[in-house]
């Protein structure tokens, strides 16, 4: 074994990931959660017979979740099961139309042709979108590549372009699709990272194929099996985890961090990585100048938050699906409101997940549990909302949600749980309440988020949302392992 000491703060998946890899690779590694439970914000929640997943809700890309246990000899599928989910998911439009995603090709045609958008638009769109996930993934995803340099020097000039740089996410999707219902339904795959079509470059167009190629899953039991299957893994293996152990400061001396105080106590590493967010640790755990903190601030924007409910009802919605997304009337202002104006929006997208559908063991006999997710700015310390204008725009969501076929939704609840970006905030540690870690912009960052290795001290380094490549389940387990290669590199 590596005698050399590795701590991680924070347990969220890509702190797992990092663990589980580093100690894999011989390192003697130590997790400091400061909350009670592993998981970050793959969080659950269990009340009055209802089990909510109160973060991620969607599996995609399970391989990567793989290697973590192929790599240590095991298998995944004895420490949780995963099915595939048919619909993908259900979309519902304002006018009373409902089209279904489904993989299968014959069956996403008879989707398309129920309200004139010809299959062969979704096929040619679909074959675009697999190109620019395999040129993505090929190099940005499974190289760890951080920055534009190591970006020209993997691809060349060539290939650069390749990643059609001149449009943004939504005019790609407008010139492969007629009808504005499957405009919206593929811009709002942009949702997996909690930014605006407008905004983000075209090549995030190659998310519906995550999908589409590898399907779509969900966690027998809910998610947060995921967690516990890792926390078994890394109990085996050998990784120490210290729940309720909030970290309050990392310290350095000539260049290098030396350790963390956690408790206030001192423990001492040789190497240090961060699954908190990248400015919050520079800010709050080292300290950083106010300068510093600024440069980082200009192209490490926040992603949107949320405004999380979850509703145990005494009923079920005959016509919901596992997960529903209730399409905004105006999807384009919604973008603007939330990603350019900083505003809630009066006509949001919602994403519904109901989950008993597909697993009876969330709710009781006949019941339904409801999580109900619209995305909304992130925290603007500068110009706060209330809780009181958390609470208006609540009851939007719930009046468009009747509106849209849930009849009298709010005379069946019989448990609610509600969490504004300021709970997530103080839940995580999240920057300004972010739910997906750093924004996808082509203006500002062109979907770069920060170095995975600190630019200050060699030996600490960052992992999740707020590095290369972003948010998302696989993707910040991928990071975690992208990370532990490049501990093993430098380490040499």
């Amino acid at each position: 074994m590596n005698a050399k000491k590795i701590i991680i703060i924070g347990s969220g998946l890509g702190g797992l990931s990092a663990a589980i890899s580093l100690r894999q690779a011989g390192y003697e590694v130590e997790i400091f959660e400061k909350n009670a439970q592993i998981g970050g914000k793959l969080n659950v929640l269990k009340e009055h017979g209802y089990t909510f997943d109160l973060g991620p809700s969607i599996l995609t890309l399970p391989h990567i979740f793989e290697r973590l246990f192929e790599r240590s000899g095991k298998k995944m599928s004895d420490y949780f099961s995963i099915r595939p989910l048919r619909p993908h998911w259900r979309n519902f439009f304002e006018d009373g139309t409902r089209i279904d995603l489904y993989p299968e090709p014959e069956k996403m045609a008879k989707e398309a042709r129920k309200v004139g958008e010809p299959p062969e638009n979704i096929e040619r769109f679909l074959k675009y979108s697999a190109k620019l996930y395999d040129l993505t993934s090929e190099g940005y995803f499974e190289q760890g590549l951080d920055d534009w340099q190591g970006f020209a020097k993997h691809y060349g000039l060539v290939k650069f372009f390749q990643f059609d740089l001149f449009r943004n996410m939504h005019q790609a999707v407008a010139a492969h699709l007629e009808t504005p219902y499957f405009r919206d339904i593929f811009d709002f795959f942009i949702k997996y990272v909690g930014s605006s079509a407008y905004r983000a470059p075209a090549f995030m167009n190659s998310m519906p194929t995550i999908q589409f190629r590898y399907d779509l899953w969900y966690v027998d039991g809910g998610l947060y099996h995921i967690a516990l299957g890792l926390k078994r893994l890394m109990e085996e293996i050998g990784v120490k985890i210290t729940l309720n152990a909030e970290v309050s400061e990392v310290q350095s001396k000539h260049g290098r961090v030396t350790g963390l105080v956690a408790n206030g106590t001192f423990h001492a590493a040789d190497i240090i990585v961060s699954n908190m967010e990248v400015i919050p640790a520079y800010e709050k755990l080292l300290g950083e100048d106010k300068a510093f903190i600024s440069s980082l601030e200009k192209k490490l924007e926040p992603t949107c938050s949320g405004l999380v409910i979850e509703l145990g009802l005494d009923c079920q919605y005959s016509q919901l699906a596992h997960h529903n997304f209730f399409f905004s009337g105006h999807q384009k202002e919604h973008f603007a409101k939330v990603f350019e104006r900083y505003e809630l929006p009066d006509d949001p997208t919602i994403y519904l997940v109901a989950a008993s559908k597909t697993d009876p063991t969330v709710a009781p006999s006949g019941c339904d549990c409801l999580k109900i997710l619209p995305h909304i700015p992130h925290i603007d310390d500068a110009h706060p909302l209330t809780h009181e204008d958390y609470l208006r725009l609540k009851d939007r969501i719930l009046d468009k949600l009747e509106r849209m076929g849930l009849k009298d939704l709010r005379k069946h609840i019989v448990f609610e749980h509600f969490w504004t970006p300021l709970d997530i905030r103080a839940q995580y540690n999240s920057n300004k309440g972010s739910i997906y870690g750093v924004v996808n912009d082509r203006w500002k960052n062109f979907s770069f988020k920060a170095p995975k290795q600190s630019t200050l001290y060699p030996n600490l380094f960052f992992v999740g949302g707020s590095v290369n490549p972003g948010g998302g389940m696989p993707m910040v387990v991928l990071c975690g392992q992208n990370v532990a290669k490049k501990v093993v590199a430098w380490d040499i």
